[in-house]
């Protein structure tokens, strides 16, 4: 059996996408290896179908981060021997892209964002420079990639003159199990329940919608299931606050538990804010799981999410960070409740088109070449 070895910065704990491609890729006849690092917080990693590695680095974030995990990635490879390379995102690049032109071993590269976009970079610009300038010597070389959304797509085709196809963030069907209760998590039976998940970073609207909270005149509950960067600010704002019984923070749930989860959902938030390029480019995992949940979103109107929003009327957008606006549409949407019903209702149709059965063709004919 041939070996891919796929490679992200992150602790395996939490990436769908990753896992899904891992899984397709097993399918295919193909073994292979998925390599991250482990964190001193991280999780104890779940036996998956396919083998996996956590590389134990001595930092954990920072320029030397990023420099360690790339030298211990390029002497796993040489380990490891892989015959194909599927490297996820720019972080992982350098690595895999100097083995692949020593070895001349076909390389794959998913990118899961716009990566010089993020956040993170914004008031940065010289380590913006230094990604920006890592991206322009390897992206005109590849000849194999594939982005999150066409969006991210149509930008590096347009930036690099290259192929790059779509592989969305879409879902396996899942049935829903009722493991989960708002008994489990604490939740009166009449609190309503605004649903975040996914990485707890800068820009995603999070400060807004904590404040937004005390502004809203129904009995809400924000629940935030997911870590990050600013994790610990929005436990210090929610002390400040007072708003501890109607904020909970759950920190990092395993993928294969987190459906369990969404699906207690009333409305699913993903207010991404409009200052970071990424983000508006973005097709977030989180809202494509609300809708196989069946949960109705309320989302910023970004073209990715509004095509889908619009085509299924699944949810309402913002049109403001306030916090004052953000509570008037959460507030609409629970004086609603038939038209809140009906978006419920029309996620069955949008999570039967939006599903990684047929997502996972077009990774099937990248790789076909490969077997």
């Amino acid at each position: 059996m041939k070996l891919i070895l796929v490679s992200v910065t992150n602790d395996l704990i939490t990436d769908q996408r990753v896992d899904r491609v891992c899984r397709t890729l097993q399918c295919m006849g193909f073994r292979v290896e998925l390599n991250g690092r482990i964190r001193r917080k991280s999780l104890p990693l779940t036996k998956r179908d396919y083998e996996t590695y956590r590389m134990r680095l001595w930092f954990e974030k920072g320029p030397l981060f990023y420099a360690a995990y790339n030298i211990s990635l390029f002497f796993r490879l040489f380990g490891q021997k892989p015959d194909v390379l599927l490297a996820n995102d720019l972080d992982s690049l350098p690595a895999n892209f100097l083995y692949a032109k020593m070895k001349k071993k076909p390389l794959v590269v998913d990118c899961h964002e716009y990566f010089t976009g993020v956040p993170e970079l914004n008031g940065r610009p010289i380590t913006k420079w230094v990604w920006k300038r890592i991206e322009r010597w390897i992206f005109p070389h590849l000849k194999e990639v594939f982005a999150v959304n066409g969006s991210v797509a149509g930008l590096l085709r347009e930036e690099y003159k290259i192929p790059v196809k779509v592989v969305r963030n879409v879902p396996l069907p899942k049935v829903k199990t009722g493991k989960i209760s708002r008994k489990d998590l604490g939740i009166p039976d009449e609190a309503r329940i605004i649903l975040y998940q996914g990485a707890v970073n800068m820009g995603r609207g999070m400060e807004e919608a904590i404040q937004s909270i005390p502004l809203i005149r129904h009995k809400v509950v924000l629940l935030i299931l997911g870590d990050g960067d600013v994790l610990d600010v929005l436990k210090d704002q929610v002390s400040r606050l007072n708003l501890t019984d109607r904020v909970i923070f759950t920190g990092a749930i395993p993928m294969e538990q987190l459906f369990d989860y969404t699906c207690v959902g009333d409305i699913g938030l993903s207010i991404e804010k409009t200052d970071a390029l990424n983000y508006r480019l973005c097709l977030p995992n989180k809202f494509l799981d609300y809708i196989h949940a069946g949960v109705p979103v309320l989302v910023t109107p970004f073209e990715e999410m509004k095509r889908i929003v619009d085509q299924f009327q699944i949810g309402e957008f913002i049109d403001s960070h306030s916090p004052h606006h953000i509570a008037s549409r959460i507030d609409e949407m629970l004086s609603a409740p038939e038209k809140l019903h009906q978006y419920a209702r029309n996620t069955v149709a949008a999570a039967a088109e939006l599903n990684w059965n047929k997502e996972e063709i077009i990774l099937k004919e990248i790789f076909a070449k490969y077997a």
